[in-house]
């Protein structure tokens, strides 16, 4: 058989090889709502955009919050000014632009097996984002999927965390549908979702993407787990979905890679973005 012909063998990416920290990180980086939502605009832009210029694209989001996300953005260096003036333009940096990869492949893993309907790509992105950004679920996931069904006081141990923060944190695995249980009684262990077992290729590309924040990055502090709180939002998006939705309806002008209910990647998205990142697609 010539060589050529032999059918491509999927890429595998066990979940356990990937520094869970270094993912959380880059996770709550990319995480804070609208985030994505912005960084799809000007990738379809493709040009410097003044705050006004990203809101007019985004009609459900306030400018002044449109304001504040890229304030953040800069901060975390996802963009850039043009110079230093009041008002002056954004422009994405070569780390903003590089989400592009990131974005296709958290949506190709949500549409396959988190949400299969008809979703706005950035929405999508956003919301399955939520699901994986909470600490510590990823060291979470890694014990499962190296451990088979487990009970919850034997994950507990797996991650070092107290109990009762592991039940907390597992049960919001669950509803996000990363995790679930292997019967019905308050002790019956628990297993990784079809979604949960193949979120490998997820991780890798953001722990791709994350190589430049590598050295930048030093060791978030240990969160007290008597005090932890949930910090993940319901799903669906509650009153924020609602508004996003009626104002998707309503806006005939928004750009249609930016808020596409297909499966198709978006042919706008710069050569330079995808270029020096790992395999993705994007709210």
């Amino acid at each position: 058989m010539n060589p050529r012909d032999t059918p491509e063998q999927p890429t595998f990416f066990p979940i356990g090889s990937f520094d869970a920290q270094r993912i959380e990180d880059a996770f709550s980086l990319m995480g804070p709502k609208w985030t994505t939502w912005s960084v799809m605009t000007m990738v379809q832009e493709g040009r410097p955009m003044r705050v006004r210029d990203v809101a007019a694209r985004l009609p459900f989001v306030s400018e002044q919050l449109v304001g504040k996300r890229l304030a953040a953005m800069h901060a975390d260096g996802l963009v850039t000014r043009t110079d230093k003036r009041h008002g002056a333009p954004y422009r994405l940096s070569a780390l903003g632009e590089s989400l592009t990869h990131v974005h296709r492949t958290v949506a190709d893993w949500s549409r396959n097996y988190l949400s299969p309907g008809a979703m706005a790509e950035a929405e999508r992105v956003e919301e399955a984002v939520q699901r994986l950004r909470l600490r510590h679920s990823t060291a979470m996931i890694q014990v499962l999927d190296a451990g088979g069904p487990m009970r919850f006081v034997h994950i507990a141990e797996g991650v070092d965390l107290d109990v009762s923060f592991t039940q907390h944190r597992l049960r919001r695995l669950q509803a996000d549908g990363l995790v679930t249980r292997t019967g019905p009684r308050h002790d019956d262990p628990y297993v990784l979702t079809d979604a949960g077992r193949e979120v490998g290729p997820v991780y890798a590309t953001v722990e791709h993407w994350s190589a430049p924040l590598a050295t930048r990055w030093t060791p978030s502090p240990a969160a007290a787990v008597s005090t932890a709180q949930r910090t993940h939002s319901a799903i669906p998006l509650g009153p924020d979905g609602a508004r996003t939705a009626a104002a998707l309806r309503r806006s005939a002008a928004a750009p249609n890679a930016l808020f596409s209910h297909a499966s198709q990647p978006q042919s706008r998205v710069p050569v330079a973005a995808t270029a020096s990142s790992a395999p993705g697609r994007g709210r």
